[in-house]
Formats: structure tokens, sequence, C-alpha cells
């Protein structure tokens, strides 16, 4: 099926606290996500929110990477969009794994073919 991308949507859940609460190691951990994928990087922006929490985004010349992060409850929302032949999986995989995540929820949308379909694939992650 020809698309004009990807989209990645993951819920991850029990995730490691600490590691959803440094805004450097979740930049770090993005940045190599992308690079695993193939992606070419332009732009990282990240925020730290007090008490706790960090979003951001990674900017690729083939879409984007990005994050909001719950450690209270330890859980991240990430989303990967890819265009070209780049596999969105495979940084959200990465992700998932870096971040310790104890279980995964991911939907894959392809994008720019029409209406919305879904594939929703449930994961656990080890």
């Amino acid at each position: 099926m020809e698309t004009m991308g990807r989209h990645v949507i993951s819920e991850l859940w029990g995730c490691d606290f600490t590691i959803l609460n440094d805004q450097e190691q979740i930049e770090q951990i993005f940045v190599n996500a992308a690079l695993k994928s193939g992606a070419e990087i332009r732009e990282v922006v990240f925020h730290k929110f007090a008490p706790q929490g960090v979003s951001g985004v990674v900017i690729i010349s083939e879409s984007h990477l990005t994050i909001h992060t719950f450690p209270e409850h330890g859980y991240a929302s990430i989303d990967v969009y890819t265009c070209g032949d780049l596999d969105p999986n495979i940084a959200a995989d990465y992700i998932a794994v870096a971040l310790d995540s104890k279980a995964c929820e991911k939907i894959e949308l392809p994008r720019g073919i029409g209406p919305i379909q879904i594939n929703q694939k449930k994961t656990k992650v080890l």
C-alpha cells in the first residue's frame, strides 16, 4: 500500500520514574531512537516541568518523534511519524525498551492514503 507516511502512537506503562523525569536522558534516548531508525535529525527541543515530567520533540527530515511523560504514573505517550522508507517501529520499540516499559500498546496509522485505517498492535515489553 502506497502511503505518504507511517505514524506510530505508543502508550508506555510501568516505565522507570527516574528516567521519565530526566530531561537529558529522555533527549538522548530520542536522539538515539531517531538515528537507529535511519532518520536525519533537524532540531531537538525538550522541556522539564515542575514538579515532574518531560515533553519534547525531535524534528527529523522525515517528520518527528515526540514524548510526554507522567513519571508519577510510570507512563509516557510517544508519537513517531516517518515519511519515506523509514520504519517508525524501530524508533518506537527502542524508546519502549530504553524507558524500561513493562507494557506497551501501539497503534500504527498509515498517513496520506485517504480515510484513516487503524492497525492496532498490543505488545508486552519485557
